[in-house]
């Protein structure tokens, strides 16, 4: 049985400024299309109150920007591209091109061929997402894609200079100072300087998650990806503190990331209630990460471990702590989650910036059925078939019949063509 300690906004709430964010996008998205870069330009200034010569940077600018990129920076970022490089090409050594003669003379097979140009955005904001650079541009060039371009929008209308330091050391063919819905509809339709892509990848606030969604079909996405959402499970074993700082932690995204405490204790359901507040008097981000919890914490107590995981798996959420004596047990048992981080040695911050998994996650629901960001996400895998003569003649018949069976005359008669042209005593 599950008791409800506090609970967040209603679905309903939630979806409330939907419809407006959607028309605002559509609107903007139409006008660059019709517009190109004049309307690029004109959202630009609107948006971010930016309009540059040039929205692409030079091999210049970019040097003189990482010049001034203290050494500590680059070599932290440098050291969190070396973990999610070879964790990515770990996942794409896992990838293998499969061929199989599973009748004689009938030879099927898959390729993986990776997506030619990818757009990747990386947010900026009151949070410049620097890790964002090593998770989108970093992987898509592990998984061999030939083109990549990268943008990031100015902060106060200055250059973030340790993201694009990390874009530029991530391998990004061009970059681009180009935020919001204008940066997300230039990649993905093209304007007379920004050459389209095939795929747009990344994070960013409702306006960007909804021009992703509007763009889709017309270019490939990564994922739908909504505010940030961390679950955290926990037993008599964890404690208030931790679980209070990992969850305000990841509330301090935004206003609207879910903040959620499953737990088999009530004891540390009411500690860790007491001591969110006791932080939020002392966090330097509590004017966010009050809101996030106020209005989206939730607090579910459950009976066992295994209610935990069936609560859990109906969250599905985007980063799930297990803060438990047996974290294993959720690797074992659980199905919906974009990434698990298993017992107290290990937190989301890990993931979000340098351990090398992947931070681009699934989120509203979308770890039912699908990951997150990953190496294969930039690769297509196509299938072939070859078939000799003699195999022709032997599947045709079979096809033939079979496309009669749905009324498809024109579909049997190509099978009949190659049983006649192949099979003994026809036309050759």
């Amino acid at each position: 049985m599950v008791k409800v300690i506090k609970a967040g906004k209603s679905k309903e709430e939630v979806s409330k400024n939907d419809l407006e964010v959607s028309k605002i996008v559509a609107e903007a998205i139409k006008e660059i299309e019709t517009r190109g870069d004049e309307a690029v330009r004109k959202f630009s200034i609107k948006f971010d109150n930016w309009s540059p010569e040039y929205f692409r940077l030079s091999s210049k600018q970019i040097e003189e920007i990482i010049s001034e990129v203290p050494k500590e920076v680059i070599e932290d970022i440098k050291f969190a591209q070396k973990n999610i490089r070879e964790f990515a090409e770990a996942q794409l050594a896992s990838l293998h091109d499969v061929e199989v003669e599973n009748i004689p003379g009938v030879i099927l097979g898959h390729k993986n061929i990776p997506v030619n140009s990818v757009g990747c955005y990386i947010p900026g904001g009151r949070y410049p997402m620097v890790a964002s650079a090593h998770m989108s541009v970093l992987t898509a060039k592990v998984a061999g894609v030939k083109r990549v371009i990268a943008c990031t929008p100015p902060i106060n209308g200055e250059i973030p200079n340790a993201t694009i330091a990390a874009m530029y050391l991530a391998g990004a063919d061009k970059i681009y100072l180009l935020g919001g819905i204008q940066a997300m509809a230039a990649m993905a339709i093209g304007t007379e300087t920004i050459d389209a892509v095939d795929m747009i990848v990344g994070p960013g606030n409702v306006f960007v998650a909804e021009a992703k969604r509007q763009l889709y079909g017309r270019v490939g996405i990564d994922l739908f990806t909504g505010p940030t959402e961390t679950l955290v499970i926990a037993d008599e074993t964890s404690d208030g503190e931790m679980i209070a700082t990992d969850l305000l932690g990841q509330g301090e995204h935004g206003p609207t990331s879910p903040c959620a405490l499953i737990t088999t204790s009530e004891r540390i359901a009411h500690e860790t209630l007491e001591e969110i507040e006791r932080q939020l008097k002392i966090l330097p981000t509590a004017d966010v990460a009050s809101v996030s919890w106020r209005d989206y914490g939730q607090i579910l107590l459950v009976d066992s471990i295994e209610e935990a995981v069936i609560e859990a798996d109906k969250l599905a959420f985007e980063h799930v702590e297990v803060l438990t004596e047996d974290p294993n047990y959720f690797l074992e048992n659980m199905t919906n989650y974009g990434c698990l981080f298993l017992g107290p040695e290990t937190n989301v911050a890990y993931g979000d910036k340098v351990i090398g998994t992947n931070h681009t996650l699934p989120t509203k629901g979308a770890a039912r059925y699908t990951g997150g960001l990953w190496v294969g996400k930039f690769i297509k895998t196509v299938t072939y078939q070859k078939v000799s003569p003699e195999a022709t003649a032997y599947i045709g018949e079979y096809a033939a019949r079979l496309c009669m069976i749905e009324n498809f005359a024109g579909h049997a008669e190509q099978a009949l063509l190659r049983v006649r042209r192949y099979g003994n005593g026809g036309e050759k």
